[in-house]
């Protein structure tokens, strides 16, 4: 009789004692009370990185125990590397410090770009906000208003960009390989709202970057016609973009629609991805990782991304990992093929 009852003692503990291992993380809220988390944008106030994280910022507290409270600041330089360098070698991993940054970096450590003292591997990924829809915006004033005025430009058209990994620099030259267009990419700008005064200024005459950051931060310069999305560089249009022509119908080669994949397609998938310092405490990622996917299903979030023109289509963190490990397979020849295009 005692050891029956014993037995059924030990079955109710284990019963009470067990806690899914997706809800372990979330049911521990004591580290975060009283805390603040920096959130690190890795370019400049006012572009499209820095409109999604301080979005997210005003609403990610509520989904942490704790409600810890959440400042956004912003880390320039060199494209994002400075940046992640810091998220790879001095940032504590104490999932007290989340990074943002450009998803095109982890292809340009593969290229084995200058500069990189970070492996993407080893980062921690909470997820994406939302998969960018890469488009190239040209200014009225260029005199170049088609793909087909692009194509007879006499002279290459000035891109801004911030560096080899950024989207605008690498998408620019990657259309550039692909399809043949007269581009000159200038690279060293902190951010989309550089390269949009330096546009405003005529300086540069476009920018490729995703439309969900084009349409935002750009808004007023398109609804007037002083700047117009040309050219689609993803597999599919989008649907505010109908009648704009995509990059892939214009590739003649095998090797070219391999490019704007690789180039384009799949970095576009973890453009913007959110992450932490590797060697986070695993609980502690898993807890971020379900208050990051909590926050971008909020309804007073989506309310305000909808009104900003912010696009919101979640990528976890166990996707986002997935693709920068499945970046390391592309074969040595096309990555000597894509290092020759994307680093200068």
């Amino acid at each position: 009789m005692l050891k029956q009852l014993l037995g059924v003692l030990v079955l109710a503990l284990a019963t009470v004692s067990y806690v899914e291992p997706g809800r372990a993380a979330a049911a521990d809220d004591g580290f975060y009370k009283g805390k603040t988390i920096r959130l690190i944008v890795a370019f400049s106030a006012g572009g499209g990185y820095d409109a999604y994280s301080r979005t997210i910022g005003r609403h990610l507290s509520k989904h942490i125990p704790g409600n810890p409270a959440i400042v956004v600041e912003n880390m320039t330089g060199a494209g994002g590397i400075i940046h992640a360098n810091f998220m790879y070698l001095q940032a504590k991993p104490d999932g007290l410090i989340i990074g943002n940054n450009a998803g095109g970096l982890f292809l340009q450590q593969i290229l084995g770009a200058k500069g990189i003292q970070f492996d993407g591997k080893k980062f921690e990924y909470l997820g994406v906000p939302g998969s960018d829809h890469v488009t190239c915006g040209i200014t009225k004033a260029s005199g170049v208003t088609s793909v087909e005025k692009w194509f007879a430009a006499k002279e290459p058209v000035k891109f801004g960009g911030v560096g080899p990994g950024g989207t605008a620099s690498d998408v620019a030259r990657t259309v550039q390989a692909a399809l043949g267009l007269p581009i000159k990419v200038i690279d060293g700008y902190k951010g989309t709202a550089d390269i949009r005064l330096a546009a405003e200024s005529g300086e540069l005459a476009g920018v490729c970057i995703a439309w969900e950051s084009l349409k935002t931060t750009w808004r007023k310069a398109i609804e007037t016609g002083d700047v117009n999305p040309v050219l689609q560089a993803m597999p599919k249009k989008h649907p505010d973009l109908p009648n704009v022509p995509l990059a892939i119908d214009y590739a003649k080669t095998d090797e070219a629609r391999r490019l704007l994949k690789y180039g384009v397609h799949d970095t576009a998938v973890i453009t913007r991805p959110y992450f932490l310092a590797p060697g986070t405490p695993k609980a502690r990622v898993q807890l971020l990782r379900k208050a990051f996917a909590d926050t971008l299903k909020d309804p007073e979030l989506l309310a305000e991304a909808k009104k900003a023109n912010l696009e919101i289509e979640y990528v976890s963190g166990e996707d986002v990992d997935a693709v920068v490990q499945g970046l390391h397979k592309i074969e040595p020849a096309f990555v000597a093929k894509l290092k020759q295009m994307l680093v200068p």
